[in-house]
C-alpha cells in the first residue's frame, strides 16, 4: 500500500512534489486545476518533465489527479454539461502528460431529475470524456449517499461502469468515510472483509484501484459527508487499522485527504503508516489463532 496525501499545487507540479515527500508520501494527490473554478490550469512542458523526473526517482511512486468539485456528469444543464465534460477532459489529457495513475471524480446529483436518466447521463460523459483522451484512467469515488448524489453503493456504481462502456481505462476510488457513511460496516477487520467481497463480486478486484482514507465525523449510515482526522472520527484506531492493512487493498495508492478544517499533513500521513502497521500485526495475531 502506498500511503500519501493530497497536497497543493500552488506554485507548480514540482512544487506539489516536494511538499508530498516532505510530508513523507508514498503516494500523492493533486487538483489539476483550481477545485472551485472552471478555468483550467496549462502547465508548462518543463514543470511537466521536471515532475516526471522526480516521480521516475521515488520516493514517490502514485500520483492521482482528483477532479474539480464543480463537475456533475449527470447534469442535464446544457452549460454545467458542457463545462463538466470539458473539465473532466483536461484533467485526463493532464493525467496523461504527468503519468497519473487515474482521475478521481464524483459521479454528480441528479439534482431532483429522474435517476435513470441521470445515470444514462454519467455514461454518456464517461465515455466522451474517455474518447478524448489516451491513457489515464478515470475512477469513480463512493459517495456518502447525502441527498441527490450518485455512486452511493456497489450497485449504483456497477451501473455506472457499465453504463460507460465498461472500458478498461474505467476504475473505481473507494473512501472509507463515504463507505461508512452510506451504509457499509467497515469498522472491524471481518466486516470489512465482508463489505470487500461485495465490492469485488459487484465491481471486480481490478476496478479497485484508488482509496481514499478519511475518518468520519458521523455514524454508520448518517449519508453525510464529514471527513474527521486519524483517528478521531467513528471509524477510529480499530477501524481505519483494519482497513489500511487489507490484503486485496496492496500496492493501491491510500490518499488522506484531511478533516475537521484541516488537510493532510505530515503528521497524519505517519499515523496512517502506524495504523497500517497495528492493522498487519493484529491479522498475523489473528491467523496463528
Amino acid at each position: 500500500m502506498l500511503i500519501g496525501g493530497h497536497v497543493s499545487t500552488s506554485g507548480g507540479l514540482v512544487k506539489a512534489w516536494e511538499r508530498a515527500a516532505e510530508m513523507g508520501c508514498e503516494a500523492m494527490q493533486i487538483f489539476n486545476q483550481s477545485p472551485r473554478m472552471w478555468r483550467p490550469t496549462q502547465y508548462k512542458d518543463k514543470d511537466i518533465a521536471e515532475f516526471r523526473a522526480r516521480m521516475a526517482d521515488g520516493p514517490i511512486r502514485s500520483v492521482v489527479i482528483h477532479a474539480v468539485y464543480l463537475i456533475n456528469a449527470a447534469s442535464k444543464d446544457p452549460e454545467i454539461r458542457e463545462k463538466s465534460l470539458t473539465s473532466l477532459a483536461h484533467a485526463l489529457r493532464v493525467g496523461d502528460a504527468i503519468g497519473a495513475d487515474g482521475v478521481v471524480f464524483h459521479p454528480g446529483s441528479t439534482v431532483g431529475e429522474s435517476h435513470e436518466e441521470a445515470l444514462e447521463r454519467v455514461g454518456d460523459a464517461i465515455r466522451h470524456v474517455l474518447g478524448e483522451s489516451e491513457r489515464c484512467p478515470l475512477l469513480l469515488e463512493d459517495t456518502a449517499g447525502a441527498g441527490n448524489t450518485l455512486g452511493r453503493d456497489f450497485d449504483e456504481l456497477a451501473t455506472l461502469l457499465e453504463l460507460g462502456g465498461k472500458d478498461k481505462r474505467l476504475g473505481v476510488c473507494l473512501d472509507c468515510c463515504h463507505l461508512y457513511a452510506s451504509g457499509y460496516d467497515i469498522g472491524t477487520a471481518d466486516k470489512l472483509e465482508a463489505v470487500v467481497d461485495e465490492a469485488i463480486e459487484k465491481l471486480g478486484k481490478r476496478r479497485i484501484q484508488c482509496l481514499h482514507v478519511n475518518d468520519s465525523q458521523t455514524p454508520l449510515g448518517s449519508n453525510r459527508d464529514r471527513h474527521a482526522l486519524l483517528p478521531n472520527g467513528e471509524l477510529g484506531t480499530r477501524g481505519l487499522s483494519a482497513f489500511l492493512s487489507e490484503p486485496r487493498f496492496e500496492k493501491l495508492p491510500a490518499l488522506l485527504e484531511g478533516g475537521e478544517g484541516q488537510g493532510a499533513n505530515a503528521q497524519q500521513v505517519q499515523l496512517a503508516k502506524d495504523l497500517r502497521k497495528k492493522g498487519l500485526a493484529a491479522r498475523k495475531r489473528r491467523a496463528k489463532n
